[in-house]
Protein backbone atom coordinates (compact mmCIF):
# COMPACT_ATOMS: atom_id res chain seq x y z
CA UNK A 1 0.00 0.00 0.00
CA UNK A 2 2.75 2.39 0.63
CA UNK A 3 6.07 1.91 -0.73
CA UNK A 4 9.01 2.94 1.54
CA UNK A 5 11.02 6.28 -0.19
CA UNK A 6 14.39 6.78 1.16
CA UNK A 7 16.32 10.31 1.70
CA UNK A 8 19.74 10.59 1.76
CA UNK A 9 20.30 9.97 5.62
CA UNK A 10 17.60 6.76 5.50
CA UNK A 11 19.86 5.26 2.68
CA UNK A 12 23.34 5.61 4.70
CA UNK A 13 21.61 3.96 7.73
CA UNK A 14 20.09 1.25 5.87
CA UNK A 15 23.50 0.14 4.71
CA UNK A 16 25.56 0.39 8.02
CA UNK A 17 26.95 -2.37 9.59
CA UNK A 18 27.43 -4.09 6.35
CA UNK A 19 30.63 -4.14 4.36
CA UNK A 20 30.86 -0.89 1.64
CA UNK A 21 33.09 -3.05 -0.40
CA UNK A 22 30.60 -6.06 -0.98
CA UNK A 23 27.87 -3.51 -1.26
CA UNK A 24 29.59 -1.30 -3.72
CA UNK A 25 30.24 -4.70 -6.01
CA UNK A 26 27.14 -5.94 -6.10
CA UNK A 27 25.59 -2.44 -7.16
CA UNK A 28 28.11 -2.65 -9.51
CA UNK A 29 26.84 -5.26 -10.98
CA UNK A 30 22.93 -4.62 -10.67
CA UNK A 31 24.07 -1.46 -12.73
CA UNK A 32 25.63 -3.58 -15.66
CA UNK A 33 22.73 -5.71 -15.54
CA UNK A 34 20.25 -3.09 -16.04
CA UNK A 35 22.55 -1.75 -18.73
CA UNK A 36 23.03 -4.76 -20.95
CA UNK A 37 18.81 -5.69 -20.49
CA UNK A 38 17.83 -2.70 -21.43
CA UNK A 39 20.72 -1.60 -24.10
CA UNK A 40 21.67 -5.04 -25.32
CA UNK A 41 23.04 -3.85 -28.69
CA UNK A 42 25.22 -0.72 -27.31
CA UNK A 43 28.89 -1.31 -27.73
CA UNK A 44 30.56 1.98 -26.76
CA UNK A 45 29.88 2.64 -23.12
CA UNK A 46 30.78 5.41 -21.62
CA UNK A 47 30.66 5.89 -17.78
CA UNK A 48 31.24 8.84 -16.13
CA UNK A 49 32.53 8.97 -12.51
CA UNK A 50 32.88 11.11 -9.63
CA UNK A 51 35.00 10.19 -6.95
CA UNK A 52 32.34 9.10 -3.94
CA UNK A 53 30.95 5.78 -4.06
CA UNK A 54 29.21 6.15 -7.00
CA UNK A 55 31.85 6.59 -9.08
CA UNK A 56 32.82 3.18 -7.55
CA UNK A 57 29.64 1.51 -8.20
CA UNK A 58 30.34 3.32 -12.17
CA UNK A 59 33.98 1.95 -12.36
CA UNK A 60 32.53 -1.79 -11.34
CA UNK A 61 30.10 -1.66 -13.88
CA UNK A 62 32.78 -0.90 -16.53
CA UNK A 63 34.97 -3.44 -15.70
CA UNK A 64 31.87 -6.07 -15.38
CA UNK A 65 30.24 -4.71 -18.68
CA UNK A 66 33.99 -4.89 -20.61
CA UNK A 67 33.95 -9.00 -19.14
CA UNK A 68 31.19 -9.45 -21.13
CA UNK A 69 32.60 -7.53 -24.12
CA UNK A 70 31.44 -3.99 -24.51
CA UNK A 71 34.01 -1.28 -25.23
CA UNK A 72 33.08 0.55 -21.24
CA UNK A 73 35.60 2.98 -20.22
CA UNK A 74 35.62 5.82 -17.77
CA UNK A 75 35.59 8.99 -19.53
CA UNK A 76 34.27 12.39 -19.87
CA UNK A 77 34.31 12.33 -24.03
CA UNK A 78 30.96 11.38 -24.26
CA UNK A 79 29.73 12.31 -27.64
CA UNK A 80 30.12 8.94 -29.20
CA UNK A 81 28.97 6.39 -26.74
CA UNK A 82 25.80 4.53 -27.72
CA UNK A 83 24.78 4.68 -23.93
CA UNK A 84 25.86 7.29 -20.99
CA UNK A 85 26.43 5.94 -17.59
CA UNK A 86 25.88 8.86 -15.27
CA UNK A 87 28.17 8.08 -12.11
CA UNK A 88 28.83 11.48 -10.96
CA UNK A 89 27.39 12.13 -7.70
CA UNK A 90 26.06 10.30 -5.35
CA UNK A 91 22.73 10.26 -2.82
CA UNK A 92 24.31 12.50 -0.49
CA UNK A 93 24.74 15.76 -3.03
CA UNK A 94 22.83 18.83 -2.58
CA UNK A 95 22.99 22.50 -3.79
CA UNK A 96 24.59 23.40 -7.14
CA UNK A 97 27.17 21.47 -8.93
CA UNK A 98 30.66 23.23 -9.08
CA UNK A 99 31.24 24.63 -12.72
CA UNK A 100 33.61 21.50 -13.96
CA UNK A 101 30.92 19.62 -13.26
CA UNK A 102 28.11 21.70 -14.47
CA UNK A 103 30.44 21.36 -17.96
CA UNK A 104 30.16 17.95 -17.48
CA UNK A 105 26.60 17.36 -17.16
CA UNK A 106 25.85 19.40 -19.63
CA UNK A 107 27.72 17.30 -21.92
CA UNK A 108 25.88 14.27 -20.96
CA UNK A 109 22.88 15.86 -21.65
CA UNK A 110 23.90 17.40 -25.24
CA UNK A 111 25.39 14.04 -26.47
CA UNK A 112 22.14 12.63 -27.61
CA UNK A 113 22.43 8.82 -26.32
CA UNK A 114 20.32 7.15 -23.44
CA UNK A 115 21.66 8.08 -19.67
CA UNK A 116 21.57 5.35 -17.54
CA UNK A 117 22.00 7.29 -14.06
CA UNK A 118 23.34 5.61 -10.78
CA UNK A 119 21.01 5.95 -7.82
CA UNK A 120 20.01 9.39 -8.98
CA UNK A 121 20.59 11.46 -11.70
CA UNK A 122 23.47 13.64 -11.39
CA UNK A 123 22.46 17.17 -9.41
CA UNK A 124 19.07 16.31 -8.10
CA UNK A 125 18.98 16.48 -4.45
CA UNK A 126 18.49 12.66 -3.57
CA UNK A 127 16.04 13.64 -0.63
CA UNK A 128 14.11 16.57 -1.74
CA UNK A 129 14.24 16.48 -5.59
CA UNK A 130 15.15 20.05 -5.75
CA UNK A 131 17.68 21.21 -8.22
CA UNK A 132 19.70 24.20 -7.86
CA UNK A 133 21.95 23.93 -10.63
CA UNK A 134 22.65 22.03 -13.75
CA UNK A 135 21.34 18.21 -13.61
CA UNK A 136 21.23 15.18 -16.13
CA UNK A 137 18.55 13.82 -17.58
CA UNK A 138 18.60 10.38 -17.23
CA UNK A 139 16.45 8.17 -19.47
CA UNK A 140 16.75 5.15 -16.56
CA UNK A 141 17.57 5.23 -13.40
CA UNK A 142 18.72 2.17 -11.64
CA UNK A 143 18.15 2.93 -7.68
CA UNK A 144 20.10 0.84 -5.46
CA UNK A 145 17.73 -1.05 -2.39
CA UNK A 146 14.63 1.51 -2.40
CA UNK A 147 13.80 4.55 -4.43
CA UNK A 148 14.69 7.38 -3.38
CA UNK A 149 12.23 10.41 -2.80
CA UNK A 150 14.21 13.17 -4.50
CA UNK A 151 13.24 10.91 -8.00
CA UNK A 152 9.23 11.18 -7.13
CA UNK A 153 9.03 14.74 -6.08
CA UNK A 154 9.31 17.19 -9.09
CA UNK A 155 11.34 18.62 -10.25
CA UNK A 156 13.90 15.69 -9.59
CA UNK A 157 10.84 13.31 -11.20
CA UNK A 158 11.02 15.09 -14.65
CA UNK A 159 14.98 14.19 -14.67
CA UNK A 160 14.89 10.72 -13.35
CA UNK A 161 13.56 8.69 -16.48
CA UNK A 162 12.47 5.00 -15.87
CA UNK A 163 13.10 4.05 -12.26
CA UNK A 164 14.56 0.26 -11.77
CA UNK A 165 14.95 -0.57 -7.90
CA UNK A 166 17.70 -3.16 -7.97
CA UNK A 167 18.24 -5.46 -4.87
CA UNK A 168 21.60 -5.44 -3.30
CA UNK A 169 20.90 -7.39 -0.22
CA UNK A 170 19.95 -4.75 2.57
CA UNK A 171 17.00 -5.17 4.69
CA UNK A 172 13.99 -3.05 4.13
CA UNK A 173 13.80 -0.06 6.38
CA UNK A 174 11.40 2.66 7.93
CA UNK A 175 11.32 5.94 5.83
CA UNK A 176 9.61 9.07 6.79
CA UNK A 177 7.89 9.12 3.31
CA UNK A 178 6.05 6.88 1.45
CA UNK A 179 4.84 6.33 -2.09
CA UNK A 180 1.38 5.77 -2.15
CA UNK A 181 0.42 2.15 -4.67
CA UNK A 182 -2.68 1.17 -6.02
CA UNK A 183 -3.20 -0.85 -3.03
CA UNK A 184 -4.49 2.37 -0.85
CA UNK A 185 -7.86 2.33 -2.55
CA UNK A 186 -8.54 -0.79 -0.22
CA UNK A 187 -8.36 1.83 3.07
CA UNK A 188 -12.07 3.33 1.09
CA UNK A 189 -14.80 0.99 2.48
CA UNK A 190 -17.36 -0.48 -0.42
CA UNK A 191 -21.51 -0.13 0.14
CA UNK A 192 -23.03 -2.93 2.20
CA UNK A 193 -25.82 -4.63 1.69
CA UNK A 194 -27.14 -3.07 4.79
CA UNK A 195 -26.17 0.57 4.02
CA UNK A 196 -28.91 3.16 2.83
CA UNK A 197 -27.90 6.17 0.41
CA UNK A 198 -27.37 8.21 3.51
CA UNK A 199 -24.94 5.77 5.36
CA UNK A 200 -22.64 5.25 2.31
CA UNK A 201 -21.63 8.41 2.53
CA UNK A 202 -23.22 11.52 2.29
CA UNK A 203 -21.62 15.21 -0.28
CA UNK A 204 -22.45 18.55 -0.30
CA UNK A 205 -20.86 20.43 -3.00
CA UNK A 206 -21.08 24.09 -2.73
CA UNK A 207 -19.64 26.62 -5.86
CA UNK A 208 -21.19 27.08 -9.02
CA UNK A 209 -20.92 30.88 -9.89
CA UNK A 210 -22.09 31.96 -12.86
CA UNK A 211 -19.87 31.13 -15.46
CA UNK A 212 -18.34 28.48 -13.54
CA UNK A 213 -21.16 26.14 -12.72
CA UNK A 214 -19.53 23.18 -14.78
CA UNK A 215 -17.02 22.92 -11.65
CA UNK A 216 -19.64 22.14 -9.46
CA UNK A 217 -21.39 19.75 -11.41
CA UNK A 218 -18.05 17.97 -12.25
CA UNK A 219 -17.77 17.85 -8.32
CA UNK A 220 -20.96 16.05 -7.70
CA UNK A 221 -20.74 13.68 -10.90
CA UNK A 222 -16.90 12.41 -9.58
CA UNK A 223 -18.48 12.12 -5.87
CA UNK A 224 -20.94 9.58 -6.99
CA UNK A 225 -18.76 8.32 -9.06
CA UNK A 226 -16.56 7.63 -6.26
CA UNK A 227 -19.29 5.37 -4.88
CA UNK A 228 -20.72 8.06 -2.71
CA UNK A 229 -24.68 7.36 -1.47
CA UNK A 230 -25.91 10.77 -1.63
CA UNK A 231 -24.93 14.37 -3.18
CA UNK A 232 -26.05 17.22 -3.11
CA UNK A 233 -24.54 20.28 -4.94
CA UNK A 234 -25.25 24.47 -3.72
CA UNK A 235 -25.05 26.97 -6.39
CA UNK A 236 -26.04 30.61 -6.57
CA UNK A 237 -30.54 31.22 -7.24
CA UNK A 238 -28.97 32.27 -10.94
CA UNK A 239 -26.85 29.05 -11.76
CA UNK A 240 -29.67 26.84 -10.63
CA UNK A 241 -31.13 26.49 -13.93
CA UNK A 242 -27.89 25.26 -15.75
CA UNK A 243 -27.80 23.47 -12.77
CA UNK A 244 -31.23 21.47 -13.48
CA UNK A 245 -30.50 20.89 -16.74
CA UNK A 246 -27.33 19.31 -16.20
CA UNK A 247 -27.21 17.16 -13.46
CA UNK A 248 -29.67 13.78 -12.62
CA UNK A 249 -28.97 12.30 -9.61
CA UNK A 250 -27.63 14.78 -7.24
CA UNK A 251 -29.98 17.28 -4.98
CA UNK A 252 -30.49 20.88 -6.52
CA UNK A 253 -29.91 23.47 -4.03
CA UNK A 254 -29.14 27.28 -3.50
CA UNK A 255 -26.66 28.95 -1.35
CA UNK A 256 -29.41 29.40 0.73
CA UNK A 257 -30.23 26.48 1.17
CA UNK A 258 -26.45 25.16 1.86
CA UNK A 259 -26.02 25.62 5.71
CA UNK A 260 -29.15 23.64 6.54
CA UNK A 261 -28.04 20.90 4.09
CA UNK A 262 -24.43 21.09 5.31
CA UNK A 263 -25.81 19.56 8.59
CA UNK A 264 -27.33 16.24 7.00
CA UNK A 265 -23.24 15.90 4.88
CA UNK A 266 -20.78 13.52 6.21
CA UNK A 267 -18.14 16.17 4.00
CA UNK A 268 -18.10 19.31 2.39
CA UNK A 269 -16.16 20.18 -0.93
CA UNK A 270 -16.36 23.75 -0.65
CA UNK A 271 -14.58 25.81 -4.07
CA UNK A 272 -15.65 24.42 -7.49
CA UNK A 273 -16.97 27.62 -9.04
CA UNK A 274 -17.65 29.18 -5.88
CA UNK A 275 -16.25 32.81 -7.13
CA UNK A 276 -14.38 35.34 -5.22
CA UNK A 277 -17.11 37.97 -4.09
CA UNK A 278 -18.05 38.74 -0.58
CA UNK A 279 -21.23 36.62 -0.98
CA UNK A 280 -19.14 33.55 -1.82
CA UNK A 281 -16.66 34.38 1.27
CA UNK A 282 -19.83 34.38 3.25
CA UNK A 283 -20.48 30.93 2.45
CA UNK A 284 -17.23 29.43 2.52
CA UNK A 285 -17.11 31.16 6.34
CA UNK A 286 -20.23 29.72 7.32
CA UNK A 287 -19.59 26.18 6.21
CA UNK A 288 -16.20 25.97 7.86
CA UNK A 289 -17.75 27.37 11.35
CA UNK A 290 -21.08 25.06 11.27
CA UNK A 291 -20.11 21.84 12.01
CA UNK A 292 -18.29 18.85 12.39
CA UNK A 293 -18.18 17.22 8.73
CA UNK A 294 -14.94 16.88 6.60
CA UNK A 295 -14.14 19.77 4.48
CA UNK A 296 -12.36 19.52 0.99
CA UNK A 297 -11.13 23.53 0.19
CA UNK A 298 -10.48 23.77 -3.12
CA UNK A 299 -10.12 26.86 -6.43
CA UNK A 300 -12.04 30.14 -4.95
CA UNK A 301 -12.29 28.46 -1.32
CA UNK A 302 -8.57 28.73 -1.00
CA UNK A 303 -8.36 32.22 -1.96
CA UNK A 304 -7.79 34.58 0.75
CA UNK A 305 -7.98 31.32 3.44
CA UNK A 306 -6.17 32.21 6.81
CA UNK A 307 -6.17 29.33 9.72
CA UNK A 308 -8.85 28.22 11.85
CA UNK A 309 -10.25 25.84 14.04
CA UNK A 310 -11.77 23.67 11.59
CA UNK A 311 -8.09 22.96 10.22
CA UNK A 312 -7.72 19.28 11.80
CA UNK A 313 -10.77 18.12 9.48
CA UNK A 314 -9.78 19.90 6.47
CA UNK A 315 -8.05 18.32 3.45
CA UNK A 316 -6.54 21.71 1.15
CA UNK A 317 -5.84 20.90 -2.30
CA UNK A 318 -4.14 23.74 -4.16
CA UNK A 319 -2.16 23.43 -7.03
CA UNK A 320 1.46 25.20 -6.92
CA UNK A 321 -0.06 29.41 -7.91
CA UNK A 322 -2.81 28.57 -4.94
CA UNK A 323 -0.31 27.20 -2.20
CA UNK A 324 1.92 30.17 -3.38
CA UNK A 325 -0.45 32.64 -2.36
CA UNK A 326 -1.42 30.76 0.86
CA UNK A 327 2.04 31.03 1.52
CA UNK A 328 3.18 34.36 0.35
CA UNK A 329 5.56 33.12 -1.91
CA UNK A 330 5.29 32.76 -6.09
CA UNK A 331 4.41 29.60 -7.79
CA UNK A 332 7.69 29.24 -9.40
CA UNK A 333 9.64 28.91 -5.89
CA UNK A 334 6.99 26.28 -4.94
CA UNK A 335 7.60 24.48 -8.33
CA UNK A 336 11.02 24.38 -7.08
CA UNK A 337 11.19 23.45 -3.10
CA UNK A 338 7.53 21.37 -3.76
CA UNK A 339 7.98 19.12 -0.47
CA UNK A 340 8.49 22.20 1.81
CA UNK A 341 5.74 23.97 0.41
CA UNK A 342 3.18 21.38 0.93
CA UNK A 343 4.40 20.66 4.24
CA UNK A 344 4.59 24.42 5.52
CA UNK A 345 1.09 24.24 4.64
CA UNK A 346 0.35 21.72 6.02
CA UNK A 347 1.54 22.85 9.59
CA UNK A 348 0.29 26.64 8.83
CA UNK A 349 -3.33 25.91 8.50
CA UNK A 350 -3.38 22.60 10.79
CA UNK A 351 -4.74 20.56 7.91
CA UNK A 352 -3.84 18.01 5.50
CA UNK A 353 -2.47 19.23 2.46
CA UNK A 354 -2.42 17.86 -1.32
CA UNK A 355 -0.66 19.34 -3.91
CA UNK A 356 -1.48 18.58 -7.09
CA UNK A 357 0.74 17.98 -9.96
CA UNK A 358 2.53 14.65 -11.69
CA UNK A 359 3.81 14.20 -8.35
CA UNK A 360 1.08 14.80 -5.74
CA UNK A 361 2.43 15.10 -2.51
CA UNK A 362 0.14 14.81 0.49
CA UNK A 363 1.50 16.15 3.98
CA UNK A 364 0.01 16.45 7.52
CA UNK A 365 1.35 18.04 10.80
CA UNK A 366 3.92 16.04 12.35
CA UNK A 367 4.08 13.27 9.69
CA UNK A 368 5.91 11.78 6.77
CA UNK A 369 4.66 12.85 3.16
CA UNK A 370 2.44 10.61 1.12
CA UNK A 371 3.54 10.58 -2.86
CA UNK A 372 1.56 10.04 -5.69
CA UNK A 373 2.49 9.30 -9.18
CA UNK A 374 -0.45 9.97 -11.58
CA UNK A 375 1.71 9.31 -14.69
CA UNK A 376 -1.55 11.10 -16.49
CA UNK A 377 -0.35 13.75 -18.52
CA UNK A 378 -4.24 14.09 -20.00
CA UNK A 379 -4.70 15.62 -16.55
CA UNK A 380 -3.63 18.99 -17.44
CA UNK A 381 -6.97 19.88 -18.09
CA UNK A 382 -9.72 22.26 -16.98
CA UNK A 383 -11.89 20.61 -14.71
CA UNK A 384 -10.08 17.49 -13.50
CA UNK A 385 -9.20 19.37 -10.17
CA UNK A 386 -13.28 19.83 -9.46
CA UNK A 387 -12.95 15.64 -10.58
CA UNK A 388 -10.38 15.13 -7.52
CA UNK A 389 -12.18 17.08 -5.44
CA UNK A 390 -15.32 15.11 -5.99
CA UNK A 391 -13.65 11.94 -5.83
CA UNK A 392 -11.77 13.56 -2.22
CA UNK A 393 -15.02 14.49 -0.69
CA UNK A 394 -16.75 11.34 -1.50
CA UNK A 395 -13.72 9.31 0.70
CA UNK A 396 -13.85 11.50 3.70
CA UNK A 397 -17.61 10.86 3.44
CA UNK A 398 -17.29 7.46 4.12
CA UNK A 399 -15.47 7.91 7.03
CA UNK A 400 -11.50 7.81 5.44
CA UNK A 401 -8.95 9.09 7.57
CA UNK A 402 -8.05 12.88 5.88
CA UNK A 403 -4.28 11.97 4.77
CA UNK A 404 -4.98 8.34 3.55
CA UNK A 405 -8.31 9.31 2.15
CA UNK A 406 -6.20 12.20 0.44
CA UNK A 407 -3.49 10.15 -1.47
CA UNK A 408 -6.27 7.42 -2.08
CA UNK A 409 -8.38 10.15 -4.02
CA UNK A 410 -5.34 11.22 -5.82
CA UNK A 411 -4.28 7.34 -6.74
CA UNK A 412 -7.96 6.46 -7.81
CA UNK A 413 -8.13 10.26 -10.00
CA UNK A 414 -4.73 9.15 -11.22
CA UNK A 415 -5.72 5.88 -12.24
CA UNK A 416 -8.90 6.23 -13.94
CA UNK A 417 -7.37 8.91 -16.33
CA UNK A 418 -4.51 6.50 -17.02
CA UNK A 419 -7.01 4.29 -18.44
CA UNK A 420 -7.92 6.00 -20.92
CA UNK A 421 -6.31 7.99 -24.30
CA UNK A 422 -4.00 10.89 -22.83
CA UNK A 423 -4.91 13.21 -26.05
CA UNK A 424 -7.71 15.07 -25.80
CA UNK A 425 -8.83 13.76 -22.46
CA UNK A 426 -11.73 16.48 -20.64
CA UNK A 427 -12.95 16.14 -16.84
CA UNK A 428 -15.80 14.11 -17.35
CA UNK A 429 -13.66 10.99 -19.42
CA UNK A 430 -12.22 11.05 -15.92
CA UNK A 431 -15.57 10.98 -13.71
CA UNK A 432 -17.02 7.88 -16.18
CA UNK A 433 -13.89 6.06 -15.58
CA UNK A 434 -13.92 6.28 -12.15
CA UNK A 435 -16.00 2.79 -11.25
CA UNK A 436 -13.39 0.53 -12.66
CA UNK A 437 -10.91 1.60 -10.97
CA UNK A 438 -12.52 1.04 -7.58
CA UNK A 439 -14.17 -2.89 -8.01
Amino acid sequence: MLEPLYTADEARSAEQGHDVAELMERAGAALARAVLERYPDARRIAVVCGGGSNGGDGRIAARILREEGRDAVETTAVEQADVIVDALFGTGFHGEPRPDAAATIERINAAGAPVVSVDVPSGVDASTGEIAGAAVRATLTVSFHGRKLGLVIAPGLFHAGEVVVADIGLEPAETEHRLATPAILSVVPRKRPQDSKYTAGAVLVAGGAPGMAGAACLAAEAAFRADAGYVAVAVPASSLPVVETTLLEPVKLTWADAPAAAEKAHALAIGPGLGRDDAAKELRERLLGGGEQALVLDADALHELEPGPWGARAVLTPHAGELGRLLGESSEWVSAHRLAAVQRCAERFGCVCLLKGADTIVAAPGLGALIVLAEAPGLATAGTGDVLTGVLAAFLAKGVEPRLGAAAAATAHGLAARSLPQAGLVASDVVAALPSVLV
